[in-house]
């Protein structure tokens, strides 16, 4: 008898392996839909050059090939494709025509909790509601896409380029996109990876909360009106990534605790560099926060941050702490680059021989009371910050750093990406339209 299973289990493995196929889809009238009605677990819905037509439910494991030459059109109905079933692959397609329903979410390619293991990966998916909506499944991968969102409402109310709701194991890679609402939002989500991607002229880059041990790294943001906004986390890495040009905040920490901040360049015209608000133990270290108003804006009681390594260059405020205490910004004898402290380094070890404040009495005055900036060139205002200087005593409390550092943090940016940015700088500056004038975070 076991041997009878065992010969009835071989022989049902190679009967699903013979009748596994290509199959050819015609750009026909019907065509898609049959073929997606009659295929096998494991076959590959091949589809001719042209369009075909939408929407259509994946629910068993198969790969949907356009080759770069074939578009399903939704006709303005729901999303494009809708995935049920587990293992499946929805590759090298030109995705249009979903419906307009926030309610439903309706997208390019919606991923639904049913599903699992699935690869979106080089399609077009230009004009829908949404791009790509991860809802709910396990290990959903989408890489390579060029994501085109919609512009025909204002901003907040457009939908999201990908959206990742309570999607554990989702890595979002090496896609482009631009427009919409948000480039990569994520609620309720742990253990993904958001890598690679390329993000312009949106509300947010990525926007990301309670999403928990999970990594950022790598991203490109430019021209958007905030970088990177990671909120109600923990345990997450953002690495490696450039926010260029964005034009409210760089990157902004929001109740996010035992982050790994490493290695991001955040650089012009943006308001805050990095706003920090009531985050606690977060490592920050070899940053290059350049040409902001402000290079870090620190306050809400944010606590046992170690930050360390990092260059402040050019901004017109290096930082912004609210508070009354002394805050030391060095860790194990390394402390951070500052581009406006005269500093001299005698024994040659790197180290600045002085500590170093950004901030004193007058700051105080100035942050709350910006009119008495009239005052900053007066004789008294520059008697006190002499005094202030030669007598530290005298200082409020606020960010000292013990081990200023004698070089700045290098990170480079490729040309082509560069380029962009320099484009986006010139945007900015003859931009009127309403959408400057919301508040990005005025919802949280």
């Amino acid at each position: 008898m076991p041997r009878l299973i065992l010969s009835l289990i071989l022989f049902l493995g190679v009967a699903t392996t013979v009748v596994a196929d290509e199959r050819r889809v015609p750009a026909e009238a019907g065509a898609l839909a049959t073929a997606i009605a009659g295929a096998m677990p494991g076959d590959v819905l091949t589809l001719a050059p042209g369009r075909h037509l939408g929407p259509v439910i994946l629910d068993r494991p198969v790969t949907l090939d356009g080759q770069g030459a074939a578009t399903i059109d939704a006709g303005g109905t729901g999303s494009v494709i809708t995935v049920t079933g587990h293992d499946i692959t929805v590759r090298g397609l030109t995705l249009i025509g979903s419906g307009s329903d926030h309610d439903a979410i309706d997208s390019g390619v919606q991923i639904t909790r049913t599903a699992a293991r699935v690869l979106v990966e080089d399609n077009d998916i230009l004009g829908n509601l949404y791009g790509v909506d991860v809802h709910g499944p396990r290990d959903a991968t989408v890489r390579g896409n060029r994501i085109l969102g919609r512009t025909d409402h204002h901003m907040n109310s457009r939908g999201n380029g990908v959206y990742v709701w309570n999607a554990p194991g989702t890595i979002i890679e090496d896609n482009d996109i631009r427009l919409g609402r948000d480039g990569i939002f994520v609620n309720t989500s742990n253990d993904g990876i958001f890598r690679g991607n390329l993000m312009r002229d949106l509300r947010f880059a990525v926007h990301y909360m309670y999403a928990n041990n999970s990594e950022v790294s790598g991203n490109i943001s430019i021209g958007n009106t905030l970088g990177f906004a990671l909120m109600f986390s923990n345990r997450i890495t953002v690495h490696d990534n450039l926010s260029l040009a964005d034009r409210s905040h760089g990157l902004m920490l929001n109740y996010t605790n035992n982050a790994d901040i490493r290695g991001n360049l955040i650089r012009g015209g943006t308001e805050k560099c990095t706003f920090i608000y009531n985050a606690h133990r977060n490592l920050i270290y070899d940053n290059r926060f350049e040409g902001c108003e402000i290079g870090i804006h620190f306050t809400a009681g944010s606590e046992r941050n170690a930050i360390t390594g990092n260059a402040f260059v050019g901004n017109r405020t290096q930082v912004k702490y609210v508070g009354t205490k002394d805050v030391e910004w060095s860790h194990d004898g390394r402390g951070n680059y500052w581009s406006d402290h005269p500093a001299f380094d005698l024994d040659g070890d790197g180290i600045a021989d002085a500590s170093f404040r950004p901030n004193d009495l007058m700051d105080h005055i100035l942050w709350p009371q910006p009119a008495a900036s009239l005052l900053i060139g007066a004789p008294a205002v520059q008697l006190i910050r002499w005094s202030q200087k030669h007598f530290p005593a005298s200082l409020p409390g606020g960010v000292l750093d013990s081990a200023p550092l004698m070089r700045p943090v290098i990170l480079t940016v490729p040309d082509t990406i560069a380029a962009m940015e320099a484009k986006a700088m010139a945007a900015a500056r003859n931009r009127k339209t309403d959408d400057d004038q919301f508040d990005p975070l005025a919802s949280h």
